[in-house]
This record gives C-alpha cells, sequence and structure tokens, in this order.
C-alpha cells in the first residue's frame, strides 16, 4: 500500500469520530438554547383565568381540550416550528421537542380527527392574534411587549 493510501485511510478513519463529536457538540448547544429561552403564556386580556397546569395547557395545544373550565372555546396559537421560543415551550409543557410534536400533528392530520393550532411567525403577531380572539392562548419571548389586549397566565405544575 502506498503512503498516500495509508494517510488517507488514516484520515478517513478519523473523520466519523470528527463528526460525531461536531453533532455531539452542535445538538448540545441547540438544546441549551432552547432550555435558556423563556417566553409568557399569554391569553386575551378578557379571559378570567389567571393561571393553568402545565399539563392542561399541553392538552389545550394538543387540542385534547377544546374549551376552556369556565366555558368558551380555546385557540391555541404556535409561533413557527423554527422558533427556539417555540422549542422551549414544547420542551417545559409538552415535554416533548418540536419534531415529536410535529409528528403527532401529521398522525392527527392524517387520521383526519383534527387541525393543529394556528402558527405565527412572530411575537407581535401571536400578541396580535390573541388579543383579537376572546379564547386564544399563545406564548411569546419574556422580552416582547405585551400591550394592553393580552396578559400573561402562570403556569404551575
Amino acid at each position: 500500500m502506498s503512503a498516500i493510501a495509508r494517510t488517507l485511510l488514516r484520515l478517513l478513519g478519523r473523520v466519523p469520530v470528527a463528526l460525531a463529536l461536531l453533532l455531539a457538540l452542535v445538538s448540545g448547544a441547540s438544546r441549551a438554547t432552547a432550555q435558556s429561552v423563556s417566553y409568557h403564556v399569554i391569553v386575551n386580556a378578557s379571559n378570567p383565568i389567571a393561571q393553568i397546569s402545565r399539563e392542561e395547557l399541553s392538552r389545550i395545544f394538543l387540542r385534547k381540550v377544546l374549551s376552556w373550565k369556565g366555558g368558551g372555546a380555546a385557540e391555541p396559537v404556535d409561533l413557527s416550528p423554527d422558533s427556539p421560543v417555540r422549542a422551549s415551550f414544547s420542551k417545559a409543557v409538552h415535554r416533548k421537542d418540536v419534531e415529536q410534536i410535529k409528528g403527532y400533528w401529521q398522525q392527527i392530520l392524517f387520521t383526519g380527527q383534527g387541525a393543529p393550532p394556528i402558527e405565527k411567525p412572530t411575537d407581535d403577531e401571536v400578541i396580535a392574534l390573541v388579543g383579537k380572539v376572546p379564547g386564544a392562548v399563545g406564548y411569546v419571548s419574556s422580552t416582547a411587549t405585551l400591550g394592553s389586549t393580552v396578559k400573561v397566565i402562570k403556569v404551575v405544575d
């Protein structure tokens, strides 16, 4: 075997290890970013609730619960799937990542059992929609400017 061939084999033998290390670093960084992004759960200002359980909030966003306990339709509003705020919300509330939630909705859509929440690309658009729809609930970055049409509710375990 030539010296060039031996060198190539040595280098190629290291590529999987280097690639695995790189993927582990990137994966760990994205998980840390998703977990460190804080958010507020918001409802329309006319909604009387002040807090909600994590489980009930998850069930509303998965459309397993369609109305508020006090009455009225619950209308969840998601941020876009690539949003770090959505990643943080999904992990904290659903205990699943965004891809797992997207898989859940693909199954629900395929069987004709429902439709996912409306998606909005920005905090401002989530705030605007939640502010217009009395039964709406959404989440936005904790740094978003909320205004008077929505209010923050507490999520409890």
